[in-house]
């Protein structure tokens, strides 16, 4: 573990006036997105998308970091360059996400749980030599009767420190994302007891892991 690298690119990561690019569409919601406009989700024209974005005018001007999915982060422009050495080049910092998606949490209907642990380590030290500086994972929280319950809260906080400590350990900087999830016909109030739940539960389990909130980054902390 590296901890000066560790936080100089959590710093570059919330520069401000800059913010973080999510280009991590799965190959199933990207199909979704081009049936849209009629256009075949070959793997073509899906790299073809993506340097769309990536070589946009400006876009380093705006745009710190840019979180890939595991095809985008083995391809290349047109010219042959990897995506990572380019947006590194343009002064975006390359991540990755690394979950594999919320699943139904057995024994607790309408909740879910992140996975993705399994091989995390082995994914983490491929991914560094493709030029992945930091990475994300996303637990998702949902509102209804009943739920969140403090089982799902806390399994997806105990996960999400597992990720955390998995990546500092290879010099890669965590995105913690817990995020409540605000759909459904409840107030704009109701969020606040769960969301305030969750920082408390997963900072709780970072601690615990001994992972350092100072070289992880997160839109709830």
């Amino acid at each position: 573990m590296n901890p000066s690298e560790l936080a100089r690119v959590a710093g570059a990561m919330v520069v401000k006036g800059k913010g973080i690019l999510a280009a991590d569409e799965s190959t199933g919601t990207i199909k979704k997105r081009f049936d849209s406009i009629r256009l075949e989700s070959t793997e073509e024209h899906r790299r073809t998308y993506r340097e769309m974005l990536f070589t946009a005018a400006g876009a380093a001007d705006s745009v710190s970091g840019v979180i890939l999915y595991d095809e985008t982060i083995r391809q290349k422009t047109k010219d042959g360059t990897p995506f990572p050495q380019y947006l590194a080049r343009q002064g975006m910092i390359p991540g990755i996400k690394v979950d594999l998606g919320a699943k139904p949490l057995a024994g607790f209907p309408g909740e879910t749980i992140t996975e993705g642990l399994d091989g995390l380590r082995e994914r983490l030290i491929e991914y560094r030599t493709l030029g992945a500086r930091f990475a994300k994972w996303r637990a998702v929280i949902d509102i209804a009767d009943g739920i969140p319950t403090a089982f799902a809260i806390e399994a997806n906080a105990h996960a999400l420190a597992r990720y955390a400590a998995l990546c500092q350990e290879n010099d890669i900087v965590p995105i913690v994302e817990p995020e409540v999830l605000m759909d459904g016909a409840h107030s704009i109030d109701v969020p606040r007891s769960p969301n305030a739940r969750c920082r408390a539960s997963s900072g709780s389990c970072l601690r615990i892991g001994s992972c350092s909130r100072a070289w992880c980054s997160s839109r709830t902390w």
